[in-house]
């Protein structure tokens, strides 16, 4: 199942492996148990920690595993191979169980351990999915270390009948105790925020009892981290606070325009940022969403940047880079089946969708790539354009173009999305140049038409564009002395990864200009 080169790296992975592991597979006589068994015979093979066993439960899905340590129940399980981008989640359930410490802090750590109650959470996944890995590792962490926690990961793809009577249209989505929990990604504290009452509050009152800042940066995607860089290497007292840090890159996946790095893709372009900013005396509160601006006032010269958890955070300067998030097409049926076959994600929810038609809205390149990603997968894709003629690049047109199960319809207006009451059954359109109605029955709409500014919290606030965009000068500066923005919040045209970093360092430029002239 594995080929030697990672039976080489897991070997050394599980040598930091302490205690006895116990993997319980529960079987059949199909293909996929005996993958399963494959891939669980080759770990077991690779570490004498590990003990290898099959039990027939009635009760539990196959092909599925557990992992616990000898006399226990530890509440860890797969069902499905967890391979793809699993893979690492399976490698840190083995560490974890076998009681190689996680990598936590203290204070995370702990607030699982004191958890109280019963919980039972599900996961359905795909495995190429690369938001769902986090909450998987989350929910296992969790499991790993308080026994009221109880945590499966479900291959959607494998248990699809699972997956239409729960009318599961987007992965991943987390079930607790029976009832839908979430869906998206998760971190550990978002997952603990939910379940701890108080956590929000405490959480709170902590981070309103922080010093002033010189320089706090709203928002942790490229420019955002950028800026926290320059800032931090002037030795001014820099916070970074951060609804998701990453933000919209977290959710891209190839990466080649990159200059000086070939190829690679958003999760690892965000961990990156993220490691370097940590390698600063930055302050760096994740998971936190801004919800206003108060501009300084005469008698101390702070700003004051309200969040959404009522917490308030005060600085000299702000620099806004909270960045972009995908454009609603605004019709009926959006909303009510967000999450039950409309989705913005093609590599997360396509595999949900296998076998079925399913529609692109967009004919940008963001479209396009969906489109050809999705035929791969589903029975047949349609692309919608508004405009008379694509907007992709010629290179992604050509590919779009030859496969033989896409068809493309340019000059449709969508009119509405259309559903049974539970999920998705079809579209409809108008043909702009002829006024004709016409309906697509199918599965899934695929929403990609660009990208909407995240400034409704600052919009009595600072000067926006028609395009709701912070309106900016050459260094960044806003409408407001000492309030600056970077990235793609700005008017700043082209939304390019390698602009908004630039920005960013510039708008940090920017605001230390500011401090020692003030």
């Amino acid at each position: 199942m594995l080929d030697a080169n990672i039976k080489n790296q897991l070997k050394a992975y599980l040598e930091k492996v302490t205690r006895p592991i116990d993997i319980i597979a529960s079987v059949d006589g199909g293909e996929k148990s005996r993958e399963m068994l494959s891939l669980l015979q080759d770990i077991q093979s690779l570490s004498g920690h590990i003990n290898l066993s099959q039990r027939d439960d009635d009760n539990e899905r196959k092909p599925s595993f557990s992992l616990n340590t000898p006399g226990s129940d530890i509440g860890i399980r797969f069902a499905g191979i967890p391979m793809g981008h699993e893979f690492t989640s399976l490698v840190l359930a083995l560490l974890q169980v076998g009681g190689h410490p996680p990598k936590a802090e203290a204070e995370v750590l702990e607030q699982i351990r004191h958890i109280e109650g019963s919980f039972h959470f599900e996961t359905y996944i795909s495995l190429s999915c690369h938001n769902c890995p986090e909450v998987v590792q989350a929910l296992n962490l969790m499991a790993a270390l308080n026994p009221n926690i109880r945590h499966t990961m479900i291959d959607g793809a494998l248990f699809q009948r699972e997956v239409e009577e729960r009318h599961i249209m987007a992965v991943p989505t987390i079930f607790l105790n029976g009832e839908e929990f979430g869906h998206g990604r998760m971190s550990v504290q978002e997952i603990l925020n939910k379940i701890d009452t108080g956590a929000i509050a405490r959480e709170a009152e902590k981070l309103s009892s922080k010093a002033p800042y010189e320089v706090l940066i709203v928002g942790g995607g490229p420019a955002g981290a950028a800026a926290a860089i320059y800032s931090a290497r002037k030795g001014i007292r820099t916070g970074i606070v951060a609804e998701r840090f990453g933000g919209q890159v977290m959710d891209t996946m190839a990466i080649e325009n990159f200059i000086s790095v070939q190829e690679t893709d958003g999760p690892k372009l965000a961990a990156s940022l993220e490691e370097h900013v940590k390698s600063y005396d930055v302050d760096i509160m994740n998971l936190q969403r801004a919800a206003g601006l108060k501009p300084a006032e005469a008698h101390d010269g702070l700003m004051e940047v309200t969040l959404e958890n009522g917490a308030v955070l005060k600085s000299k300067s702000v620099i806004i880079s909270t960045g972009a998030r995908w454009r609603e097409i605004n019709v009926p049926g959006e909303q009510e089946y967000r999450g039950r076959g409309v989705a913005y994600c093609p590599h997360c929810d396509g595999p949900l969708f296998k076998g079925k038609s399913v529609a692109v809205i967009g004919g940008g390149n963001s479209g396009v790539e969906a489109a050809i990603d999705l035929a791969g997968i589903v029975k047949d894709v349609t692309l919608l354009e508004f405009n008379g003629e694509l907007r992709a690049d010629a290179v992604l047109q050509k590919k779009l173009f030859s496969l033989p199960n896409v068809s493309v319809i340019t000059g449709a207006q969508t009119t509405e999305i259309n559903g049974d009451g539970e999920k998705v059954d079809g579209i409809s359109y108008t043909n702009r140049q002829t006024g004709e109605n016409h309906r697509l029955p199918l599965a899934a709409v695929f929403i990609q038409i660009g990208l909407v500014p995240n400034t409704s919290w600052v919009k009595d606030t600072v000067a926006l564009s028609k395009f709701g965009e912070i309106e900016v000068d050459a260094k960044g500066q806003t409408s407001v002395p000492g309030v600056f923005a970077a990235g793609d919040v700005t008017t700043v045209p082209f939304k390019q990864i390698i602009i908004a970093m630039g920005e960013g360092s510039k708008a940090a430029l920017g605001a230390f200009e500011h401090l020692i002239r003030a």
